[in-house]
């Protein structure tokens, strides 16, 4: 058994890669492998096309998903949502069913508006979202 999380942060060990691997420490200590991929930073270097590729069939190979990005302007960094869009939308069928979950970080308001966001890549391809607390 295996969890994707992808770091939509353009900081590869930002405060979303430090959430992200707290998450995996927590999963990996009930014996469930992990594998945290940065796809932010690639975004924003132009390697597009590259990191819809690789997030797309690590997403596939997974059996959950963990996604998570800063809170930019009351919402998350748009480079992934664009890079969530053309993934979700080609791996569809292989993601029904797999537990999802959205992790987001900010400095100041707007995380409600991000996470709600990240959820609705999961709930509309009828992926279950772990609930956590605040």
């Amino acid at each position: 058994m295996k969890v994707l999380l992808i770091n939509g942060s353009r900081r590869d060990a930002g405060c979303t890669y430090t959430a992200l691997s707290e998450a995996a420490k927590a999963i990996e200590s009930e014996g469930v492998e992990t594998e945290i991929i940065n796809v932010g930073s690639r975004v924003l270097k132009g390697e597009v096309d590259e990191a819809v590729k690789e997030a797309g069939e690590k997403v596939k190979e997974a059996d959950g998903v963990i996604v998570g990005s800063p809170v930019y302007y009351a919402g998350p960094n748009g480079t992934l949502c664009a890079l969530l869009d053309r993934v979700f939308y080609a791996a569809a069928g292989a993601l029904a069913f797999k537990p999802s979950a959205a992790v987001v970080s900010a400095r100041r308001g707007g995380t409600t508006a991000a996470f709600d966001r990240l959820n609705k890549y999961f709930t509309m391809n009828r992926m279950p979202v772990v609930s956590s607390q605040y």
